[in-house]
Parts: C-alpha cells; structure tokens; sequence
C-alpha cells in the first residue's frame, strides 16, 4: 500500500495532505492517541498512507502499515455485503419476519412508553423484518445507549462479546428480551447485526466465520482479518486505550491479554467482533467504491452496491433516530443497509458529498467511500470510546480540504 509518487496527479495537493500528519502527531505527542494511521485514496490510487505513534505504548512497538486492530463495529458493514450476497441468490426478501428464520422472534413485547421496568411491556404491534434489521429500525439497542432496556443490556451481558458465547445462544437470549420500541417505527444503533450475522449462518448454512473467509475475505486477498487473533500474529496487535477518571491515558485491553486472541473466541459477531489491518480493510472499502467490483470478480451486482448505500429512512437520523451517543451530528445524514449515507453535507455541518457511505468502530476506527470524489477514507487507531474526540469530524476537514481537482 504504497502512496503514489505525485498526489497531484490524483487531485491532491501533497503538502494539504500532510496537514493530516501533523494532526496524528499531535494527538500522539499530546499523549491522547498512543498510535494512529490514516489512508487515502483516489480512483484506486492510494495519494497518502502513515502511520504514527505506537501500537503498545508500554512496550515501544511501534504502529505499522501491518498492524492488527479491534475494528469493531466497522464490522457490521462487511456482514451487511454477506447477507446482501444471499439477498442476490433470492434466498430471502428485505420484508420477510425474522420469525420464519429464527422463531424465538415470534410474539414479541415492546416497552411501553415512559416504562421503567422492562416488565412493563405490551405486544408489538409490528412483526420485525430483515430489513428492519439491516437499517437499525428493529427495536434493538446496546447496553451504552441510554435508558431502562440498555441497562437491562448491560446487567444481562448482552453485548456479543468474543467470550460471551455462540452466535447462536446469544441470538435466542436475545429474543426474549423487549423491543425498544415497535419495529419499523424509529431508528436506534444496537445489535441489529448481530442478528443480520445469525440470518447469514441460518440462509447459508455455515458458520460466519467459515462464510466470511469463502466468499468475502478469501476473494479479496484480506488475509489478516478474521474473529480474533491467531497466535503466530500476536506481535502485530494493537493494545486498546481509553481515558481515567482524572483524564489520563489507560490501557482498555492489553494485547497480550485480550479476549480477542484467537483461541478464546466463541462468539462470531457481526456486529463487532473482526479484527483486521488497514491493507485489508482498505481492499473492501475499494469493493464497495467499485459497487461490488474487485480484481477478479464480483462480490456483489452494482445495482445491489448502488441500492445498499442509498438512504433507507424517512428522514435523516436527527428526525427519525433515537438519541444516541456519538461523535457526529446525525443531522443531514441517512443510514442504508450497513452504514452512513450522507444526504446533505452543509446541513450536517461537515465537509462530505452527497452518498458518502460508511461507519466507524467503538475503538475510534473510521472509513467512508466517496462516490462523488471518488474516493475511499481509512482511519485507524484503538481508543475507547469514538464520541470521547472529535477525530471523525477533524478527519473529513483534513481530507477534504486538500482535494485540488
């Protein structure tokens, strides 16, 4: 992955892309960030690609091109594609109930407005479809969310952790928990895809992983991402970091002790569980920038790529979403089936163009596709959680303003 040797050829001015090193350095230096990397590319040329800082800051390893990180929920736009794969095959349709696939999901309780137990529920009024699933309007939600159900969340361990257990045993505890709300009705981040990720191993008869790795990491060449991290590869991961109560700088999750390496992983998320590295990242993001093409072959049909990063909402996600935490204003943005679709880049206050798609992940990784400038964004680092700075928002300023053509 290496940087072409003119940027300008590409419509880049090479010293407005370096503004982007000395906004990673300064996050390293000031002790905010222990390591960061961001990758641009053009047309599939890749105009810049660095790396600063470090990988594991107590050990002095510094962070490679190759270095192995928690992508998290950047995960959830790859089993979107796997499921989207199936949906081409005429295996399933977008309004089919989930019930028919995975009955635990049949009767469903809701909560009731103003609840404050999540015994206080009443019967849905709607049946929950995949699509509901893929868009986030399922019901579902996440233990950092806000409000009775993600405390039930948090106190049931309902966050598909590597450890936690099967795919399959998470999904059916699951089920029997309520609804936020009735499906089809709002929009709210949570484990929606995780469900998505149980449909893909039901429809196809394989386990995630074994589904990933056939027909979207094998095809690609991403021969560094997978659930967890074997042990030949412990050497290039990434240590995870957050913040103290008095506002210094913590480890999260040691490298050398995660519940990540391979061998303890049970639990096949789809919503969160794939580790990876910016050269194999960057080859699926280009998939989705070439709807659905890559050196070899399709993944997908451009028209499925064109109608995935469409928005699917009535609406942006400031009018039709819950409230959630995030670093972004959801103001002017869509969601499709998988990630972001920016609508209207002045009303959401951030420098994008229309049908911009992508998502980032809880350790503050992000990537978009740019249809408009043709052009893919990676930006990795593990520091938790993504709202804590304004690295997404910087990082479209950074990109954006040393376009040139």
């Amino acid at each position: 992955m290496t940087p072409v040797q003119n940027p300008e050829s590409a419509g880049f001015n090479k010293m407005r892309l370096e503004y982007i090193t000395d906004w990673m350095n300064r996050y390293v230096d000031g002790g905010k960030l222990a390591g960061a990397q961001t990758v641009v590319s053009r047309g599939g040329n890749v105009v810049y690609s660095k790396s600063v800082g470090q990988a594991d800051r107590e050990r002095n390893i510094p962070w490679k091109n190759d270095t192995m990180a928690r992508f998290y929920s950047m995960t959830k736009p790859i089993t979107s594609v796997a499921l989207m794969m199936l949906y081409e095959r005429g295996l399933f349709h977008l309004d089919d109930p989930v019930e028919d696939f995975i009955p635990a999901f049949k009767d469903m309780q809701v909560l009731r407005p103003q609840a404050r137990s999540v015994d206080d529920t009443e019967p849905a009024t709607s049946k929950m479809t995949i699509h509901n699933l893929l868009t986030h309007m399922s019901g579902m939600t996440y233990g950092f969310n806000e409000g009775v159900l993600g405390t039930h969340y948090n106190d049931a361990r309902m966050d598909f952790g590597p450890t936690r257990g099967s795919l399959e045993s998470q999904i059916e505890k699951l089920a029997s928990m309520p609804l936020l709300f009735n499906p089809g009705t709002r929009w709210n981040y949570g484990v929606s895809t995780d469900v998505v990720g149980r449909l893909v191993e039901i429809i196809s008869g394989q386990d995630l992983r074994a589904y990933f790795h056939q027909n979207i990491f094998e095809p690609l060449g991403m021969v560094d991402t997978d659930f967890g991290v074997p042990a030949a590869k412990i050497d290039r991961y990434s240590s995870a970091y957050g913040v103290d109560d008095a506002g210094g700088s913590i480890v999260m999750d040691d490298r050398t002790k995660s519940a990540f390496q391979q061998e303890k992983v049970v639990c096949y998320s789809g919503g969160g569980g794939l580790i990876s590295t910016a050269p194999d990242y960057l080859k699926f993001a280009e998939m989705i920038r070439k709807l659905g093409e890559y050196d070899g072959g399709n993944l997908l049909g451009s028209r499925t790529v064109d109608f995935m990063t469409q928005n699917h909402l009535d609406g942006d996600l400031a009018e039709y979403g819950q409230p959630v935490f995030s670093e972004v204003s959801f103001v002017g943005v869509g969601f499709g089936l998988g990630g972001w679709v920016m609508l209207e880049p002045a009303l959401s206050q951030m420098m994008g163009s229309p049908g911009d798609f992508g998502w980032g992940g809880m350790a503050s990784t992000v990537f978009w596709v740019d249809p408009v400038e043709d052009m893919t964004v990676l930006f990795l680092t593990q520091f938790i959680p993504s709202s804590h700075y304004p690295l997404r928002k910087e990082l479209r300023s950074l990109v954006y303003q040393a376009l040139i053509d």
